[in-house]
């Protein structure tokens, strides 16, 4: 791990180009990732059909090896998946449906994907809370309780413990989501004892999209038979055996069909550089370029739906002054790459890549435009 966070500035190409704050989003690509594509390209080349074998068949659980010390998780705990809402739809099917415990519960600002597939699910009742009043919502009718660690509109950081305990204490499970979180706020899935943990490489991770990955606590791992499934998770996928599956053991127990192999190969050099950074560096920075944008924020007298304990914070300041979808859309015209989402406004995200004058800077920006929006609406045709 190392503290010198400034030296990595070099290995993201595009921090020289522009002020990159959206990596609650796409995560800036590493240097190294070109050649990583490459070597996926010559591999296939070079050797065809013969990389299964070398290599290729295990990259799903290898890669997330690579996650696992991210999340406080043992390795062949954590496998890789396209998107979380793969990875939950394999969690569901691990489980059925029986009497009154038919209950999704989780809060109203989950990621809608998440939400749109559970209120698809025939038999299931999804219900929806407030953050605050997820807890008291978990009782013996609930089944699964999928929920987000960082919100991903206010960048709420969630008391997650609480949660936890309820769920186990009447007989459920949880789902914790960390797509927000993992690479730049700690989290240890091992500590806190979650059933499941999901997520992606996409955004802080630094590692591309189709890079989804799923965590099962080891001790549910063999005791579980998912029901989305395919010959990856065979016991002896090349004997192509018809029906039923003989499953295998372990985290390949919980893939399906063949994997995404160039998506895997580029999510590598983003594990490289935050296990090497550390996520503990990595907070640290986050706290303070988040807390300065906040205060410059407060400063300004502009609305912000973001916690101002940096405890209670994930990696992003949202900014909602009036206008601002077109101040959004002026500043990714200026070549500040940020956000915007309905009801939270402009979404900043300074990684351990970003300097205080970008911060600076962009809170300048916003707050210019924030003033001469009458102008800014003549200019942008807004």
């Amino acid at each position: 791990m190392t503290t010198d966070l400034a030296a990595w500035r070099q290995e993201f190409p595009i921090l020289a180009t522009t002020t990159y704050l959206i990596s609650n989003s796409l995560g800036a690509m590493p240097r190294g990732t070109a050649s990583k594509l490459a070597e996926y390209a010559n591999v296939w080349a070079t050797r065809g059909v013969r990389a299964w074998e070398e290599g290729w068949w295990e990259m799903p659980v290898s890669v997330g090896n690579m996650l696992a010390p991210i999340i406080g998780a043992p390795q062949n705990s954590v496998t890789m998946h396209q998107n979380v809402t793969i990875a939950e739809a394999i969690v569901l099917s691990c489980f059925e449906p029986g009497g009154k415990r038919n209950k999704i519960v989780c809060e109203d600002g989950n990621f809608p994907s998440v939400m749109y597939f559970y209120a698809e699910q025939k038999g299931l009742r999804l219900v929806t809370v407030p953050v605050e009043r997820l807890a008291g919502a978990i009782d013996e009718e609930t089944l699964l309780v999928p929920t987000s660690h960082v919100l991903f509109k206010t960048s709420h950081l969630q008391e997650i413990r609480p949660v936890i305990e309820q769920a186990h204490k009447v007989g459920a499970h949880v789902v914790l989501d960390c797509f927000q979180s993992a690479g730049v706020v700690p989290v240890n899935v091992t500590e806190l004892a979650v059933d499941f943990a999901v997520g992606g490489c996409l955004k802080w991770l630094c590692g591309g999209p189709g890079n989804g990955w799923l965590y099962v606590r080891p001790d549910l791992m063999d005791r579980l038979e998912p029901r989305f499934t395919g010959w990856m998770a065979h016991a002896a996928p090349f004997t192509f055996a018809p029906p039923p599956l003989e499953r295998t053991t372990g985290p390949m127990r919980f893939l399906n069909g063949t994997p995404q192999i160039p998506s895997l190969y580029a999510a590598v050099e983003g594990l490289r550089i935050i296990n090497e950074v550390g996520v503990a560096n990595i907070r640290r920075r986050s706290r303070m370029l988040t807390d300065r944008l906040l205060e410059g924020i407060v400063e300004a007298g502009l609305p912000t739906i973001t916690p101002r304990h940096g405890e209670r914070r994930g990696g992003t300041v949202a900014v909602n002054p009036p206008d601002a979808e077109a101040i959004s859309r002026e500043l990714l015209a200026r070549d500040f790459l940020i956000d915007y989402r309905p009801d939270a406004g402009i979404r900043i995200s300074p990684h351990f890549y970003n300097t205080v004058d970008e911060v600076d800077t962009i809170l300048a920006e916003v707050a210019a435009l924030a003033q001469h929006r009458p102008a800014l609406r003549v200019t942008r045709g807004s």
